[in-house]
């Protein structure tokens, strides 16, 4: 891409040599720059679309309980981490041989865990590992009833 700067003949008529032209080696970037502009405005606009903050009410679970059935096992979560089943307080390294006596081997009896309040996420999951461990998979959580 060449670009004549000028002519020795001073005028349109005169003579060309090799040595009146000069090749410019600049780079035009004002289209580049139109283009990064018109960029920056297509992500200043949506940007803030793609962020998620959406104010939403989830309603609250108006499901009929199922009927217990008539010997629940229940797995019990006290504040103080100690685990219980039924009413007997038990060692957590113990938790597999008392559910096997009490659901006589019954793998896929369903298991009731119940914990309080002030038992942390980690210490639930904790025995919901001892349970699945043990080979219990139906582990069913209790809770209070919410609805009004």
């Amino acid at each position: 891409m060449g670009v004549r700067l000028g002519t020795r003949g001073g005028g349109l008529g005169g003579t060309r040599d090799s040595d009146d032209l000069v090749e410019a080696h600049e780079i035009n970037v004002t289209p580049f720059i139109d283009v990064i502009l018109v960029l920056l405005i297509i992500f200043m606009v949506a940007a803030p679309l793609a962020t998620v903050d959406l104010g939403v009410d989830l309603p609250a679970s108006a499901v009929e309980p199922q009927p217990r059935p008539d010997k629940p096992v229940f797995v019990t979560v006290k504040p103080d981490l100690s685990v219980a089943v039924g009413e007997e307080v038990i060692a957590r390294e113990a938790l597999s041989t008392t559910l096997d006596a009490v659901t006589k081997g019954q793998k896929d009896e369903r298991i009731y865990l119940r914990a309080d309040k002030a038992v942390s996420y980690g210490d639930l999951m904790e025995v919901m590992n001892l349970l699945r461990n043990a080979g219990y998979l139906k582990i069913a959580l209790v809770g209070l009833d919410g609805r009004s």
